[in-house]
């Protein structure tokens, strides 16, 4: 999941205006994602120096 297909409601089927919950709900999920991406990337660093 990525911002640009869930913080602005495309998700939604057309829904242009989302209330402040479904925004605060769709940052928490994009925030869960980013935390994961920063895990693997510092998974990946971490193999790539040992391997050196």
């Amino acid at each position: 999941m990525q911002c640009e297909t869930s913080c602005c409601g495309s998700e939604m089927k057309g829904r242009r205006f989302l209330t402040a919950e479904e925004k605060a709900e769709k940052l928490q999920d994009y925030k869960k994602w980013l935390e994961s991406e920063a895990k693997g990337v510092d998974e990946a660093i971490k193999k790539l120096k040992k391997a050196q």
